[in-house]
């Protein structure tokens, strides 16, 4: 039987290219790639070579676990000041009628109708609406923690973040701080897209640029709360915008390890105004999957999120170094589904998402927020409790 280790070793004796080769060579060393290799990786990495090297790098750090947490999602607004070429969820604020806006006791109902069920996490993010404010979260916040004070709430994108905080003319440093003391502890990773400004200009010009992301991100860092971080890639980027979003993320996580875990992002081209540019293939996914794992080194985990992908290319990606695939969802979620992804009705039990792992041979694993392990499903020898 072919192990991570046999299989790599077999890619670095039958290599003819020299580059590749190297860069085989490094991974098998645990040696750091540089920017020019993960090029290198997009420009000449086949599939089958990219697999092997990513699955080694996973097998070493994960040996056959795979995560997910029991998590729920409040999107508060699609209503949206900011118009993203690539989005087809928002709805501007003139035609707020098309669009959905919670109260904020419309979002404790949904908090209220998961008492007494064992979910760990809610996750709450949506457009950006000129009225919900930061003193609007902030309450929603506080009335999050009285009700439910062991729940973990991850929330807000930098996007969102960045408008609040201008809004109430408050720095990066002071909004952070107002948010986590009301009870925000962690933040998605949303927003980021690719960092490079011509890129931002064509799909979403109006936004925080970058750095901005970059700097609320580590902002949170300092106030000891982790977060994600994504990428948004299949659309007008190329290979060289690619590596350098990764390397900004790579070197921020050398300076703060503050960074959960790394997300790739499938433009999905339903109803959009990039509709024309047509999506990638599923063969170009996996591959930046692998590249992602083997570049992305100071990353312990990547994550594809299964309601983009859909449920079979989720499982691929388990091959192609992937070791988390979020939550259970339950059906919360319209960013995607609303942009033509698989997952219409994004919601999988407990059940449903072990199964889906322990198909591909892998063992699942609930963990928490921050992935500390709650418990592993390897052997189904009793019920799960969705």
């Amino acid at each position: 039987m072919l192990t991570p280790q046999t299989g790599l070793q077999e890619i670095i004796n039958n290599c003819t290219d020299n580059d590749l080769k190297k860069i085989a060579q490094k991974v098998k060393n645990s040696e750091r790639i540089t920017e020019a290799e993960c090029l290198v990786l997009f420009e000449k990495g086949e599939l089958g070579y990219l697999g092997s090297l990513a699955n080694f790098v996973a097998q070493k750090l994960h040996q056959n676990k795979v995560y997910f947490n029991r998590n729920f999602h409040i999107e508060p607004t699609n209503v949206c000041v900011f118009t993203c070429n690539f989005c087809s969820y928002s709805r501007v604020y003139k035609h707020r009628d098309e669009g959905w806006e919670l109260s904020i006791e419309q979002m404790m109902d949904m908090v209220r109708k998961y008492d007494g069920i064992p979910v760990t996490e809610v996750h709450i993010v949506g457009g950006v609406h000129p009225k919900m404010n930061l003193e609007y979260f902030c309450e929603l916040l506080r009335k999050i923690k009285a009700h439910r004070p062991d729940l973990h709430i991850k929330g807000f994108t930098a996007v969102e973040l960045d408008y609040m905080f201008r809004k109430a003319k408050v720095s990066v440093e002071e909004g952070m701080k107002m948010m986590n003391e009301a009870g925000l502890q962690s933040l998605p990773g949303g927003g980021a897209e690719i960092f490079a400004a011509e890129i931002r200009e064509k799909i979403c010009a109006d936004k925080v640029d970058g750095p901005g992301w970059l700097h609320i991100h580590e902002t949170a860092h300092k106030l000891g709360m982790p977060t994600n971080a994504t990428m948004l890639y299949g659309h007008h980027e190329n290979y060289a915008h690619r590596v350098d979003h990764m390397s900004q993320l790579r070197n921020l996580q050398d300076k703060t390890k503050g960074f959960n875990c790394f997300i790739p992002l499938k433009y999905r081209s339903g109803d959009n105004d990039m509709s024309f540019l047509g999506e990638v293939s599923i063969i170009e996914d996996m591959r930046l999957y692998a590249i992602a794992r083997i570049f992305m080194d100071n990353f312990k985990n990547l994550k594809a999120y299964w309601p983009m992908l859909g449920r079979q290319s989720a499982q691929l990606s388990l091959s192609f170094g992937v070791n988390d695939l979020d939550g259970t969802i339950d059906d919360t979620t319209k960013i995607y589904s609303m942009a033509g992804a698989e997952e219409q009705n994004p919601v999988m039990s407990t059940e449903d998402l072990c199964a889906l792992i322990l198909n591909c041979q892998k063992i699942p694993v609930e963990r928490d927020t921050e992935y500390n392990e709650i418990k592993r499903y390897d052997i189904m020898d009793e019920p799960i409790v969705n």
